[in-house]
């Protein structure tokens, strides 16, 4: 028997795929749209007639579904569709063979995140951790870091300042202030979306923005300051996020992202990667990110100049 990929039945048991998700996009001015029940964005290549469609954390990809989406992709003028869906990576599972449809050239989501289990004992979670981790938690307990949800006007300016902060000192290439105050007024109103922050001595020094859907909660966005690090407000938060969904019964916190089993130290994303591990979570694989190629030659030199933006991007980093 051909074995197969774990997945839930249908395409919304992500965020990326609600009702609520759909609107912020639309109300971004991306054009959105559904398939099957799929949720589809098409975006302009700049300056040309030309279009690439997305689809994240959808299904797991068919026959049928690729002919329906080829259909619109072409009515779109899409030169392909990026698929990355939802879809656990099982042992001696290989993604059915579909024409025209190929291991994406610039993937958006990671192949790999860490997921922790709700559903054990806050005990046997703390003794999981790294030492380093733990001792990091009573640091910030000490210090009486402060952490609660606050969904407050003020709380959200707060997460803007550190976000800024946080992307302007790390340098990593970020959405803007107009994404997230429409991703958090939509999902928030969603009842998907709240803010968590972490305050010592009367100052936000960490704020992050959860998701919460079905049975498990995530982690897609959060920012911190350069000030007070020696509190180690981060660990308490993650903690105290991880007591509060247990709290409401949730089964999962997918942390939103891994490096993988063998990690690059020297990557500058390895210290996010060092800082998630450290509580133990599952290292969970997805069968990746594939494109549906429905313009051959233009998708080569789409590739070929994607490669070149990144290279000099990089290079003026």
């Amino acid at each position: 028997m051909e074995p197969t990929a774990q997945a839930t039945s249908f395409t919304d048991s992500h965020p990326l795929q609600t009702d609520a998700w759909a609107s912020f996009r639309k109300a971004m001015g991306i054009d959105t749209e559904m398939v099957d029940g799929m949720q589809v964005t098409f975006h302009h290549i700049p300056s040309t007639p030309w279009t690439i469609g997305y689809v994240p954390k959808g299904p797991l990809p068919t026959q049928q579904m690729i002919d329906q989406l080829t259909t619109l992709g072409k009515k779109k003028n899409a030169v392909f569709i990026q698929l990355e869906p939802n879809v656990e990576q099982t042992e001696g599972f290989r993604l059915p063979i579909i024409k025209s449809l190929v291991p994406s050239h610039h993937p958006l989501f990671t192949k790999y995140t860490f997921v922790l289990d709700l559903t054990k004992p806050e005990e046997e979670l703390l003794k999981a951790m790294h030492p380093k981790t733990r001792y990091n938690i009573r640091v910030a307990e000490k210090h009486k870091v402060i952490v609660k949800e606050d969904n407050s006007t003020e709380a959200f300016a707060e997460y803007q300042r550190l976000e800024e902060e946080t992307t302007g000192r790390q340098r990593f290439y970020a959405h803007n202030r107009r994404y997230h105050e429409i991703m958090w007024d939509t999902m928030h109103k969603a009842n998907i979306a709240h803010l968590w922050t972490a305050t010592y001595k009367g100052e936000v020094i960490a704020a992050w923005i959860i998701f919460v859907h079905g049975n498990t909660m995530y982690y897609p966005y959060g920012a911190s300051s350069r000030n007070h690090r020696e509190v180690m407000a981060p660990n308490l938060l993650l903690w105290e996020l991880v007591k509060w969904g247990k709290k409401q019964h949730l089964k999962a916190f997918d942390l939103w992202g891994a490096m993988g089993p063998n990690p690059d130290t020297n990557d500058a994303w390895y210290g996010f990667h060092r800082f998630k591990e450290g509580y133990r979570p599952t290292l969970v694989e997805f069968i990746g990110s594939y494109d549906l190629v429905l313009k051959p030659f233009l998708y080569k030199i789409y590739c070929f100049a994607d490669m070149v933006r990144w290279t000099v991007l990089k290079l003026f980093k």
